[in-house]
């Protein structure tokens, strides 16, 4: 390779020193592709290496840097299990530590006495003397230019840290045009004072200091408000340029009828607001969002405005982002629109071929009145004869301009998003501006409040035996945990380790639990790393009651409902946002039996103390939101694939998940004025812009035309 500058962003990585094959597949994975991909992959955070401590006054349990020296050579001993622990003694001006590597045999050829090293770790009390458990290191020597801000990067299987930070450095030598990926124009970069593109790229990766990391996530922060708010403004455009077809006045009391209960008058609101959408003489297509808590009645408004549809000769179709969800809305839907004379068919990926045709063939030719599905609803072979309603269910799971896609599969139907996310009506009519807003503010009379608890570790035996004891009732149980497991490079780390450093793996916790409860109880183990079909699998086990405690990550945020659950743990409940936690504890509640929400967390900060007493408080999800758009600013209610832009189109708001609401309101005003001067983005200064957005919403331009 060149000493000189010779790729562009869009240059493969395969041609990256460094880069074969197999680890351009890995790093497919993580949506990088091009040289500009890989600059674009952003850390999820940073270790403050330059905080250095003395070994003797340093606080245990708390992660710092030591500059020590050597005492002793590494000695390693092999211990049960063929695990190898290798030991030595360093110190400093104020006192001694042992250092201890577990199955790194290779260090004794590091570490020589006399060498000073700067190490990065938890310091810890042994039984003799402090220590440092498999710390991260680095040569210490006069004049050494070591980073004090060192990124930490998301992985994937066969792509560490160590490799991803070399190939980084790499690509930012490599590069000779950063403009490729410059989305800003001129005038947005001086009109709000931010650096430019590529030392914002450099700084990102590379920071002398938290001073330019700051300004860096200032510029990125903008960069994807702005991008996010020109994808909402242009759905906005394209669906005020459609013709929707105008329904007559229906009259849904023969609905209501079949239903075993009354509606809310929070309902009666919001199928009146659909119904005035829907018959507008002008024609514009409804694009309303429905949000409510969990148990507030969202899925009976979308029924009755799919009854509209129907009355009125036009079809309908219900898209969940999961198969099982899907399944359970057809499990209840079908029923009451078959008393109500109407065909409703399920299309998912696991519908047997021959149906899959069938109910495509039926759709096209328009004889298939009703449809509920997952997204293979909006693949190219999918048409409708004449579609008049589109619904989403838990909008957040698609993607922003997704519903735009959807639209032109109905050729300007009418769209209507559910979302079980309580969202400040200020925020909703910024981050979906496109949508008219109706909100399920009532809940239906006799649901049951979720008792909700603070608790810390000290109670962990209570815990357990509560766990046995709801499950003896016949109840079923979550346990969330905010990881799945550790990060690659620390695989080597053992599960004492772990769990100093006091965050609950799922993977570690469901093999632990399973020696601390009866083993009469079965345990399941669900996270973000399987493929989809285990996951149905697992949830659908859990829905029919042949598992009775899930261990999970918050990729059951989103599920079923499971009416038996009784009980949801939230490990290390200070890592969630408030309104995140709100959702995990809308899990359960969800039958006749009383339910409970217990918080896990040792945090003595008062301020993540103070937020997790909220859900101690209130049961009412837009108290709680509000009081986290306070705290945490409006990040945790940014749609979960909206962000930097991959190929996948699946990353997420990375640094803009601590955008605060004056920079929102700044973007979207940006935005807005872009879009007055070059409604179709196709202007020179704006055709990056325009490209990320095709990427990102994987539209395929077409909100531009």
């Amino acid at each position: 390779m060149s000493d000189t500058k010779n790729y562009s962003c869009e240059t493969s990585v395969r041609y990256l020193s460094g880069v074969g094959e197999k680890r351009a597949e890995s790093l497919a994975k993580l949506g990088i592709k091009t040289l500009g991909d890989l600059v674009c992959h952003f850390p999820r955070a940073y270790q403050d290496r330059g905080d250095i401590r003395e070994i003797a006054s340093a606080p245990v349990d708390e992660i710092h840097s030591f500059i020590l020296t050597c005492s002793t050579g590494v000695v390693s001993a092999r211990l049960r299990g063929n695990m190898v622990l290798s030991k030595l003694s360093a110190f400093d001006e104020s006192g001694k530590c042992d250092i201890v590597f577990f199955n790194q045999p290779y260090v004794k050829d590091v570490f020589t006495v006399g060498s000073t090293f700067r190490f990065y770790g938890k310091l810890s009390q042994g039984r003799y003397k402090r220590e440092l458990i498999c710390p991260k290191y680095e040569p210490y020597f006069e004049g050494a230019k070591l980073s004090d801000l060192v990124p930490v990067y998301p992985l994937t299987e066969g792509i560490n840290q160590k490799y991803l930070t070399k190939i980084i450095s790499t690509a930012l030598s490599e590069i000779s045009d950063f403009s490729e990926i410059n989305v800003l124009n001129g005038y947005i970069e001086e009109e709000y004072a931010l650096p430019d593109t590529e030392s914002t790229v450099r700084s990102i990766h590379q920071p002398k200091n938290s001073a330019e990391l700051g300004q860096a996530k200032r510029r990125i922060i903008f960069e994807q408000l702005y991008i996010f708010a020109l994808g909402v403004l242009l759905s906005k455009k394209k669906i005020q340029k459609g013709k929707a077809p105008v329904f007559s006045v229906t009259d849904t009391s023969l609905l209501e009828r079949k239903l075993p209960y009354t509606l809310t008058n929070a309902q009666k609101r919001v199928i009146s607001e659909i119904k005035k959408d829907v018959s507008s003489k002008d024609c514009i297509p409804m694009s309303r969002l429905v949000a409510g808590d969990v148990g507030s009645g969202k899925t009976v408004c979308a029924a009755a405005a799919c009854y509209i549809a129907l009355a009125n000769g036009f079809q309908s179709a219900i898209m969940a982002p999961t198969e099982i969800l899907a399944r359970q809305h057809y499990s209840d839907l079908k029923p009451l629109f078959a008393s109500l004379g109407y065909e409703c068919e399920l299309l998912v990926g696991s519908t047997p071929g021959k149906k899959k045709s069938e109910i495509k063939k039926r759709l096209a030719d328009g004889t298939l009145p009703l449809v509920i599905g997952t997204h293979a609803l909006i693949t190219s072979d999918v048409s409708f004869a004449r579609a008049g309603l589109f619904v989403t269910d838990e909008q957040h799971r698609f993607g922003v301009l997704q519903r735009a896609s959807l639209a032109d599969k109905g050729r300007n139907a009418h769209i209507l998003v559910m979302s079980a996310t309580p969202i400040p009506r200020t925020l909703a009519l910024i981050l979906y501006g496109d949508l008219s807003l109706s909100q399920l503010d009532e809940m239906p009379p006799g649901r049951q409040r979720v008792s909700t608890f603070l608790i810390d570790e000290s109670y962990r035996a209570r815990l357990n035996g509560f766990i046995e004891k709801q499950v003896k009732q016949g109840r079923q149980v979550y346990i969330v945990c905010p990881a799945i497991e550790g990060e690659e490079d620390d695989a080597q780390s053992t599960e004492k380790e772990r769990r100093r450093a006091g965050i609950k793996y799922a993977v570690d916790y469901e093999k632990q639990l399973r020696g601390k409860i009866s083993p009469d109880i079965k345990t399941a183990l669900m996270h973000g790393k399987l493929k989809s079909s285990e996951k149905e699998k697992i949830m659908s086990d859990f829905a029919e009651g042949r598992t009775q405690v899930l261990v999970s990550t918050t990729v059951i945020e989103v599920g079923v409902n499971v009416p038996n659950a009784t009980l949801m743990i939230v490990e290390n409940a200070e890592r969630f946002g408030l309104s995140q936690l709100h959702q995990l504890r809308g899990r359960v509640g969800r039958g006749k039996y009383k339910s409970f929400c217990i918080l896990v967390s040792d945090t003595k900060t008062e301020e993540a103390l103070e937020r997790l007493k909220v859900m101690t408080e209130t049961n009412d999800g837009y108290v709680i939101a509000q009081r986290d758009l306070q705290q945490r600013g409006p990040g945790d209610f940014f749609p979960s694939n909206s962000g930097r832009a991959r190929q996948s189109g699946s990353a997420e708001f990375c640094f803009a998940q601590n955008a605060d609401m004056n920079v929102l309101r700044e973007a979207f005003e940006c935005a807005a004025h872009t879009l007055t001067l070059d409604e179709n983005l196709e202007k020179k200064e704006n055709l990056n812009a325009r490209k990320m957005l095709s990427r990102l919403f994987d539209i395929h331009g077409n909100t531009m035309n």
